[in-house]
């Protein structure tokens, strides 16, 4: 199953220590693996475009869609063998110590009700 790991800032999470940061090598180790299906950072949440259409109009905004204290800062698109996996997986990126990991599985269209 497919998962993707939102990668969140946290400003409650300690403050972030470049020589603690093993994202070459948890990257590495997922695409050794063969697991990874893609990933990369985002631009800070303030070059956002949040689009809406109401009404036949379409409504463009400056921002992200909910004004928090954290954003999504990247993603990573992982094949994991079960839900453990992906959290143990997630468990090892630095975000999930300097911010947060969020993880959702996939819900392909045709599994839905």
């Amino acid at each position: 199953m497919r998962y993707l790991f939102f990668i969140c800032t946290d400003p409650e999470a300690p403050a972030y220590d470049p020589a603690d940061d093993d994202i070459e090598v948890w990257v590495a180790d997922n695409d050794r693996r063969g697991i990874s299906r893609g990933g990369n950072r985002l631009r800070p949440p303030e070059t956002a475009k949040t689009v809406r259409k109401r009404d036949g109009e379409v409504i463009v905004t400056d921002g992200p869609f909910a004004e928090t204290k954290e954003w999504v800062a990247g993603y990573d698109l992982l094949e994991c063998e079960s839900l453990e996996e992906a959290l143990e997986i997630a468990s090892r990126h630095p975000m999930a110590r300097y911010g947060r990991v969020e993880v959702r599985a996939e819900w392909p269209f045709e599994a839905a009700p």
